[in-house]
């Protein structure tokens, strides 16, 4: 492989300098650096980071490929930014056997835009019946370390027990959907005055918050480590700080949509803007923000959830649940973020691609920008803006809920082990 000279690119936002990568690691990082044999990427005061880890992200393969595929999911992946990213169960067949993770694995390393950690389905079939096979998820080629039935909670708590106590004994997690069902059945939109104006059945937030606290205590009942998935409200917020402040092994992800969105938006009855959990107040995505920046969200997860057009252009109530994040995310987090003073660049590093990858144990990702090290990184020219345009997603599904909406920042390089999957904003 050859030599890659990125000139002048702020590492995770400091002063710029010069990172040489040979072959797949990189090689050196300075500022005046020699670029004798090498290809220049000019970055021109671009921010640099390591490659994002996308620890909720939905491919659909084997069994939607309408919606996506394990390749047209890498490539959005690669064109956000992202070297890696953990595909969740509920697949056609569910992800619940050794079989079905090693060929989502396997297809991931055949197209090789990111890398693709299959995450295993905690009961099988995901009907919350009875446990998968975790150990042989784990034992597989896969190597799955994160467990979920997500799209559906583990809403048995003796269920939940001994998944958590299964984990355990090989340093797994269980993500846990936090929604308990019968407090959301007919649920349309989150509940609230919105609702209550609409005439849409209502999904409160103490559907979201009792599994938390539930989940929370029995993690530290059986000395186990659980991580939430996509909370969305302010009391989820307090749940998890006041776990935290116990001692209890728990992680948390928040979405971009629950970062910028609100139930305000369902006013339209575009069915783009149904998903799961619901787009809440803007008390809750203030809240959420809040967290994001002090730590007590641990990171950002996109919950990619393409669908087909078809499965989307209908009536509210039929509609399917999920919008496609990939491409967006670190646009709406520099939004979100950033440019409002809550995170610094070092920050967003953190929460999108350290933290998730020490979370989901993905080797080789979420490293520092430092010699000798993975050279798995993200070009972003943060001084952009841009009216976001699906036609051009590289998923193959469009159902985003920015469309036509200008967001700042543009990811314009990504490399995979020095191999450039994205160049100047399109796909190698």
């Amino acid at each position: 492989m050859s030599k890659i000279l990125i000139r002048g690119a702020k590492v995770l936002g400091g002063d710029a300098q010069d990172v040489l990568i040979d072959g797949a690691v990189i090689a050196e990082v300075g500022t005046g650096l020699s670029a004798e044999g090498a290809e220049v990427v000019e970055a021109d005061g671009k921010v640099l980071l390591p490659g994002l880890v996308d620890l909720h992200t939905h491919l659909r393969e084997p069994g939607r490929e309408d919606s996506e595929t394990v390749l047209t999911g890498t490539r959005a992946a690669a064109s956000g930014g992202f070297t890696a990213v953990f595909a969740m169960a509920n697949t056609f067949p569910v992800a619940d056997t050794a079989g079905v993770v090693e060929q989502v694995y396997r297809l991931g390393q055949e197209h090789g835009y990111c890398d693709v950690q299959p995450i295993g389905a905690v009961t099988v079939g995901l009907e919350g019946r009875k446990l998968a096979e975790l150990g042989a998820m784990h034992e597989s080629a896969a190597g799955v370390t994160v467990f979920s039935d997500d799209g559906k909670c583990v809403d048995d708590a003796v269920i939940m027990r001994r998944a958590l106590e299964y984990v355990k004994a090989f340093g797994g997690v269980v993500a846990q959907h936090a929604q308990e069902p019968r407090l959301t059945e007919g649920a349309q939109m989150n509940e609230g005055i919105v609702s209550a104006e609409l005439g849409l059945g209502g999904w409160p937030a103490v559907a979201e918050e009792s599994i938390i606290a539930r989940d929370v205590l029995l993690a530290e009942h059986v000395g186990s480590r659980v991580h939430i998935c996509h909370l969305s409200t302010a009391g989820s917020v307090e749940i998890v700080r006041w776990a935290k402040s116990r001692g209890i092994d728990v992680t948390a992800e928040v979405t971009p949509h629950h970062l910028l969105l609100t139930d305000e938006l369902v006013r339209t009855y575009n069915p783009v803007f149904k998903v799961n959990p619901p787009l809440r107040t803007e008390r809750d995505v203030l809240a959420l923000r809040e967290a994001l920046a002090d730590g007590t969200i641990d990171i950002v997860a996109t919950d990619h959830a393409p669908h087909p057009h078809e499965d989307k252009d209908c009536e509210w109530a039929a509609a399917a649940m999920g919008m496609v994040g990939l491409e967006t995310a670190l646009s709406v987090v520099q939004e979100t973020m950033v440019d409002t003073g809550l995170l610094t660049w070092a920050g967003v590093a953190e929460r999108m691609s350290f933290k998730p990858a020490a979370i989901g144990g993905a080797k080789g990702h979420g490293r520092p920008v430092s010699a000798g090290e993975p050279a798995n990184l993200t070009l972003v020219d943060t001084a952009y803006r841009g009216s976001v345009d699906p036609a051009g997603f590289a998923s193959r599904s469009r159902n985003t809920p920015y469309e036509g909406r200008e967001l700042p920042g543009r990811v314009t390089h990504t490399w995979l082990r020095g191999k450039a999957t994205l160049v100047d904003g399109k796909l190698t």
